[in-house]
């Protein structure tokens, strides 16, 4: 966890270095829409993944991670995203676009309910409160079709908050969960207004239905450093108060399980309020896409009846049916072609010829345009004594791509 903190970290700090020369490395773009709703501009950084692996097909699209609290969280969501997204073929994660919401009036926008007086409440804060539900109808009404309408998104929306944001994602999975796939309320503020949406929440579990929905929460040492959190529910002083309203939403969110919520917690008691967004942003992507990494077995490889090739369509199908993370065209998304070629030529190698010949193949199909598949299936052929479909495929390998080895086989069985 350290070594990822300190990647994610020198991603950031290498970014910001580069953005004081002439040459920029960029994360994002900063743009803004006018809200009708809001009656105001409103400030967004978009990050679209620009650096495609070899294996990437052509004109991908996007699952989007809407992160409140952009200006604050942006540069670590990003990082921590891209990080293990592309990853020799066998991502984490899928690549995804990041859209940074700028705050104007934070407390008025990630405050579900108004307040007039309470614990933790001035003034100020009680005189613009209340103004989520304001914020919500942009983000459903003006932003989302906004984003769909100039980049390349995909169905399958996040929705990541910290603190008062948090408190946001909460309020939107009970009374708006439709609008997206999968929420992560870091930290958050569940003591607000008398802990109202708490409340709602234990009724929402138990009448609504959360089918397709996940959720990612996480929560940070706050309390008195001596104390744990069976301490904190057996405490009823002011101290407490939002430790123990997130431990009691965990326990309704378990009962939300039988609704059909998949939810996860988790406390980070060696962390602080401040610290904790980057490390939970991490544990959610890998609970909410728990499905998506390939996971081998050594009896994969050594067992030659094992249907490689049919076993990562497979994965790749069902990415497609439980994330809708899809090909260019939209129908299902296709193993990578890297890491096609570089296991089938590794069960060439333990001259399993037949499961070999299935990778190189569905490679062809998947991608005809790759001159390595074929070249590659020539010489499965080759050590199969097949001279007629050696010669073939590495006359079809340099139809697409000229390469002085292939050249030289092919000579070889010609003559």
């Amino acid at each position: 966890m350290k070594s990822l903190v300190l990647a994610c970290s020198m991603t950031i700090m290498l970014a910001s270095a580069a953005a004081q020369q002439s040459n920029l490395v960029t994360i994002g773009t900063v743009d803004s829409i006018h809200s009708q709703l809001l009656k105001e501009q409103r400030k967004i950084w978009v990050h679209v993944p620009h650096s495609q692996p070899a294996n990437a097909q052509a004109n991908p699209r996007f699952p989007v991670v809407y992160l409140l609290d952009g200006d604050r969280d942006f540069a670590g969501v990003v990082g921590t995203i891209d990080l293990l997204s592309s990853v020799n073929g066998n991502s984490f994660w899928p690549q995804m676009i990041v859209v940074g919401i700028l705050n104007t009036n934070r407390t008025r926008d990630l405050t579900p309910t108004r307040v007039t007086s309470g614990l933790w409440i001035d003034s100020n804060t009680a005189s613009v409160s209340g103004g989520g539900e304001a914020f919500l109808a942009f983000i459903e009404k003006e932003l989302i079709p906004y984003i769909d309408s100039l980049f390349p998104t995909i169905p399958y929306r996040m929705l990541i908050g910290h603190s008062y944001g948090g408190l946001t994602v909460i309020n939107t999975l009970m009374h708006h969960r439709n609008l997206f796939n999968s929420y992560v309320a870091i930290d958050p503020s569940m003591w607000w207004d008398n802990q109202h949406l708490l409340h709602e929440t234990e009724v929402a579990v138990k009448t609504g239905s959360f089918t397709g929905r996940t959720l990612f929460l996480a929560m940070a040492h706050t309390q008195s450093p001596a104390m744990d959190t069976t301490m904190v529910q057996l405490d009823s002083t002011e101290g407490t108060l939002h430790p123990r309203s997130i431990l009691q939403l965990s326990r309704y969110l378990g009962m939300a399980g039988e609704k059909g919520l998949q939810a996860d917690f988790k406390y980070y008691d060696a962390e602080t309020h401040g610290s904790v967004p980057l490390i939970a942003t991490y544990d959610a992507l890998h609970f909410i896409f728990k499905d998506y990494q390939l996971n081998f077995q050594d009896s994969y490889f050594s067992d030659s009846a094992f249907r490689l090739a049919a076993f990562l369509s497979d994965h790749f199908k069902n990415i497609t049916s439980e994330y809708g993370v899809t090909s260019a065209d939209g129908s299902n998304l296709l193993p990578p072609e890297d890491l096609v070629n570089n296991l089938g030529f590794f069960v060439f190698g333990k001259k399993q010829f037949t499961k070999a010949e299935e990778m190189f193949t569905m490679n062809t199909t998947n991608y005809p345009a790759g001159a390595t598949a074929y070249k590659y299936l020539g010489d499965v052929y080759a050590a199969k004594g097949d001279k007629a479909n050696a010669i073939k495929n590495y006359k079809k390998s340099l139809s697409l791509k000229e390469n002085d080895e292939t050249r030289k086989k092919l000579d070889q069985w010609e003559k």
